[in-house]
């Protein structure tokens, strides 16, 4: 059977990686982000819908469902960092907005339609885990994105459908580059020793591949895991 999957912050990093996953095996990929230059150039020589849309806007997620699909991915998310006296509550709000909000909007309006057998996958983080000092605001967040995933499935564990969620570390993608380069200007210290910063806490000492990352996905989005549940499936190299 031939599945329609959604994936939301599918123009770049984890996003982009798992929707072309999908989307090779032979899915009916759509693609959403605000930059729509960016979800096309993910499109690229896939076959893929790409619609422009803010998580965040309630219209703007129902418009999305102009059909029912039967993989939807909650990735779009973000934050900034910074420890919590120095936090602003607009950074504060826009950061549950994305990530908290985001998810919520996405799984109400999916499950209005979605049947059995039918996947909802959160991209939640290690974050959603544990604390963080320096990114307060992001680990409140996800850790109400694992409290709604944990939620949503046992609401809809008797009608074949699961709901889970994957809680990656540091990941090679341009926001973990970010982090790279905010640590190397802050204690001016070379790339390889802010990557070893980094990634200090992955018992692995690198950088997770996004294809680690999509093997969780897909993995939670197949037959073999129906009867995983309410899960937050930790892709961190033994962090957590």
């Amino acid at each position: 059977m031939t599945r329609r999957v959604l994936v939301t912050g599918g123009g770049s990093g984890i996003g982009r990686a798992v929707a072309r996953a999908f989307a090779a095996a032979g899915d009916r990929v759509t693609i959403t982000g605000r930059r729509l230059a960016a979800l096309e150039e993910t499109a690229e020589g896939f076959d893929m819908a790409c619609r422009a849309a803010d998580v965040t806007d309630e219209a703007q997620v129902q418009a999305l469902f102009d059909a029912p699909y039967h993989v939807v991915i909650a990735n779009a998310g973000g934050g900034v960092a910074g420890k919590l006296r120095g936090v602003s509550l607009a950074d504060w709000n826009a950061t549950l907005a994305v990530n908290m909000t985001g998810t919520f909007l996405l799984f109400r309006e999916a499950l209005r339609g979605m049947g059995t057998g039918g996947r909802l996958i959160a991209m939640a983080s290690t974050a959603s885990l544990k604390g963080g000092a320096t990114v307060p605001a992001y680990a409140a967040a996800k850790h109400g994105v694992l409290g709604l995933v944990r939620s949503v499935a046992l609401d809809v564990a008797g009608k074949g459908i699961t709901c889970n969620a994957v809680c990656p570390g540091f990941v090679d993608t341009d926001l973990a580059e970010a982090a790279i380069s905010a640590v190397q200007k802050r204690f001016d210290l070379t790339r390889a020793a802010a990557l070893a910063e980094v990634v200090s806490d992955n018992p692995m000492g690198r950088l997770i591949a996004p294809d680690e990352v999509v093997a969780a996905v897909t993995f939670l989005a197949s037959p073999g895991a129906s009867m995983v549940n309410g899960h937050a499936l930790s892709v961190s190299g033994g962090e957590i």
